[in-house]
């Protein structure tokens, strides 16, 4: 019977939410400490636009920059296997040494680790190697401009939720307990999620990332308040 492994499940997914995370978490702490200083409703939105752009630009541009540099590490690494394969026969015969010692390590005898190596070899030499000694998966290689779209998508629609909340009200005090409000409802269900993912239990999860949204919104509203009316003394 098939099971499946925490591990492997959705990977861009687990970005996804991370993403989200981080939109929800900025933009509501930025509202906050612009809201707390004691600005007008149009400066708490147009911080809040702001800061969803810019944000979701810096998480976007910073995936892609990531993610390019390891594909093209990827494709060095198997570019190089490429280049030892062709350097003739005493190379091969390395190569395939190196490979049937990967397999002895992980269990198997000198004598069916060779034979193991062979057939892949025989197979597609390249992938072995790839796969087995550089823990590289030539049919998952690395996507910059996924990770990116990903990213920036995950962002901004975690961003929205306050900053859609904050332009429902006038009040300032409605609106700073409503974004307040959002946002630990929205760090609820990312940490709960998050935590389901990997396999863990989901309200200690939800605890962990809302306990410390919670001090995020505290500290920056207290830094708005404290400048705010120091700025206005």
């Amino acid at each position: 019977m098939e099971h499946e492994h925490f591990s492997n499940r959705s990977p861009w997914l687990r970005a996804a939410v991370l993403g989200a995370n981080d939109g929800l978490v900025s933009v509501a702490t930025l509202l906050m400490g612009v809201g707390g200083g004691g600005a007008a409703k149009t400066q708490v939105l147009l911080a809040g636009i702001a800061g969803l752009v810019g944000g979701m630009c810096s998480m976007a541009l910073g995936e892609y920059v990531s993610v390019a540099s390891q594909k093209d590490a990827e494709l060095a690494d198997i570019e190089k296997e490429k280049k030892a394969q062709a350097l003739g026969p005493a190379s091969r015969e390395k190569e395939l040494e190196e490979l049937t010692e990967i397999y002895v390590d992980r269990g198997l005898t000198k004598e069916l680790a060779r034979q193991v190596a062979q057939q892949l070899s025989e197979h597609d030499v390249i992938r072995a190697h790839a796969r087995d000694e550089l823990g590289i998966d030539m049919d998952e290689l690395a996507n910059p401009l996924q990770a990116a779209l990903t990213s920036a998508v995950s962002f901004a629609t975690g961003a929205a939720l306050p900053l859609a909340t904050a332009a429902f009200y006038d009040h300032p005090h409605h609106r700073l307990e409503a974004i307040a409000g959002v946002c630990v409802a929205g760090l609820i269900v990312c940490g709960a999620i998050g935590s389901h993912l990997g396999g863990s239990s989901m309200v200690k999860g939800a605890a962990r990332v809302c306990s410390g949204g919670i001090l995020a919104l505290a500290t920056t509203f207290g830094a708005g308040y404290l400048f705010g009316t120091d700025a206005a003394a």
